[in-house]
């Protein structure tokens, strides 16, 4: 029997050799990502919505005091209103982020890294949104920002998933967490 399950390819146990169709250890993480990335997406797009029905040409609306405002406010440049001339560009990079998080998502077992990814994922196709659909163009379009806080940067809920994300990503990488889910010391 154990010649017979050596020839069809099954591996006798003590057998180091494992067949291909074998899936690693755990379950992939893909669900988790889309989930994440898709409402970090929705509850950006559905903001912005109502920032542009509401809010565009109006006074700003305090929520703290002078702290915090909702503010809208239309960003052509990158983070921080820098790079208005490169726009085109930060369209490539959210692309490209885009296919790298796709592509990395086919080797993913870690929740912690697919809610992390889910949230670059989310914040990186908001923003893209943005730079496709809205005025002057496509590839062009100025991105809706509306969180205002005193002494900062005006921002959108896909930058703060953004940024969240990316926070997650360097402190699972600090704890040697893998996207595949496994743990390395450096």
């Amino acid at each position: 029997m154990a010649e017979a399950e050596r020839i069809i390819g099954t591996p006798e146990v003590g057998d180091d050799a494992q067949p291909e169709s074998v899936a690693p250890k755990g379950r992939r993480r893909i669900a988790a990502l889309l989930v994440v990335a898709v409402l970090a997406y929705l509850l950006d797009l559905g903001t912005k919505m109502l920032v542009v029905a509401k809010l565009e040409h109006q006074p700003p609306i305090e929520i703290i005091g002078d702290l915090l405002k909702f503010e809208a406010v239309r960003n052509p440049g990158a983070a921080f209103g820098f790079g208005e001339a490169f726009t085109i560009i930060f369209t490539a990079i959210a692309a490209a982020v885009i296919v790298v998080i796709v592509r990395l998502a086919r080797k993913l077992y870690s929740l912690p890294w697919a809610i992390a990814l889910g949230l670059l994922l989310g914040g990186a196709l908001g923003n893209l949104t943005d730079r496709i659909f809205r005025s002057p163009g496509v590839f062009r379009g100025a991105v809706v920002d509306f969180i205002a806080p005193a002494h900062f940067a005006v921002f959108n809920i896909a930058d703060s998933a953004i940024v969240c994300g990316g926070i997650l990503i360097v402190l699972l990488s600090f704890k040697g967490l893998d996207p595949d889910g496994t743990v390395h010391k450096d």
